[in-house]
């Protein structure tokens, strides 16, 4: 039989992709109350900081905060900055456990980021950087406001989306960093903050 999320019946072993990659939605991982408690200790012990780019050759500092985690202070580029990776807190290593249980598979790092409301996003993008190796899993956990998710596929711009929930977890695996570009989208119908967790793999 199919594993089934058993707090609301998501099906983890189906892909959201129609092509080119494969996303598997488990649902809520985690209930309302866990969930909140996780949202409150994720907010009040990780070292937050508002997240930097180099943008058509100039300097941004983004509203949204984010941490750089890891077994070893991994360095991390993106956006034409890098990040060097600071400690694993006591709740980060059991989420990291408990993601590897459901998904086996096994991370090293993890990339945080706090949305303090729907104003605040991600633009289309792939997590395709060279550290993180090719066909790349990514497992991604949510805490706080309910979001709207979505991917693109680069050559036939075929779009897919979903609604992130409360302690959910998505997983991003095979070719999906090579064929498609994710994005959270801005609503400023979402007053509410979130924290979102992606554990990764980084190869030296």
């Amino acid at each position: 039989m199919p594993l089934t999320n058993s707090l609301f019946g998501y099906d983890p072993e189906i892909n959201l992709l129609p092509l080119d990659g494969e996303v598997l939605y488990y649902g809520s991982i985690f209930d309302e109350a866990t969930s909140n408690s996780y949202f409150e200790t994720l907010l009040n012990t990780i070292p937050w900081r508002h997240d930097e780019a180099i943008i058509n050759g100039k300097r941004i500092v983004t509203p949204r905060k984010i941490a750089w985690i890891g077994d070893e202070k991994f360095s991390y580029t993106y956006s034409g900055t890098t990040k060097q990776a600071t400690q694993w807190t006591p709740l980060l290593l059991k989420l990291k456990s408990e993601v590897e249980k459901l998904t086996h598979a096994s991370f090293n790092s993890c990339l945080l980021n706090f949305y303090h409301n729907g104003s605040e996003g991600m633009a289309w993008h792939s997590d395709d950087e060279a550290s993180l190796g090719r066909n790349a899993t990514i497992a991604s956990v949510s805490f706080g406001a309910t979001r709207k998710f979505a991917f693109k596929h680069k050559e036939t711009k075929v779009t897919k989306s979903l609604m992130l929930e409360q302690g959910s977890l998505l997983i991003m695996k095979g070719q999906t960093q090579t064929f498609w570009k994710h994005s959270l989208l801005k609503s400023l119908l979402v007053q509410d903050p979130r924290i979102n967790l992606t554990f990764r793999t980084i190869f030296k």
